[in-house]
């Protein structure tokens, strides 16, 4: 799986009542969530990002409740991919649940700038900073993980894979 996008940066500690507010949790609804995504840090951050983009963030992205509205609201903006130098634990499960990538790395936080481009090859674990001519090695997602993000989201790869008993 290939991503390729622009890419908004935040720092550390970003927590899921700045990626979507509590006042617009009244749906489930993706591409409503998406409105109002990082609402909560940065008012004007759905006037800035396009399809496929991608959010570069420090340490803890994801921290505070549990809600699974955090991941679907970045999806629901268009954002593709979301890449830190950690994650909330819960907010990392959500993610895989959602069917919304996600992977880890100091080294790309350290050395972006804003609207540099990426193109994030998640099968080898390479992503390329293409404004600045860099290459980056990070884990590549479990074959498993893969199937899971493709398929969408963790119910919808179940839906496809039913095991017989």
């Amino acid at each position: 799986m290939i991503i390729k996008g622009k890419i908004h940066k935040f720092g550390d500690n970003i927590n899921t009542d700045e990626i979507i507010p509590a006042p617009y949790l009244v749906t489930t609804d993706i591409k409503e969530l998406g409105k109002h995504c990082m609402y909560g840090i940065d008012s004007s951050f759905i006037t800035k990002v396009r399809e496929s983009d991608i959010i570069v963030a420090g340490r803890n992205f994801g921290c505070g409740s549990s809600r699974e509205h955090a991941p679907l609201a970045i999806q629901g903006c268009g954002v593709a991919l979301v890449i830190a130098q950690s994650f909330a634990r819960i907010f990392y499960r959500n993610c895989v649940n959602v069917g919304l990538p996600i992977l880890i790395s100091d080294e790309i936080y350290k050395s972006i700038k804003p609207d540099d481009v990426l193109e994030a090859d998640l099968s080898k674990g390479e992503i390329k900073n293409i404004t600045q001519n860099k290459i980056f090695q990070v884990s590549a997602f479990p074959s498993l993980l893969q199937e899971i993000i493709e398929a969408g989201g963790l119910m919808k790869w179940y839906l496809l894979n039913k095991f017989e008993t």
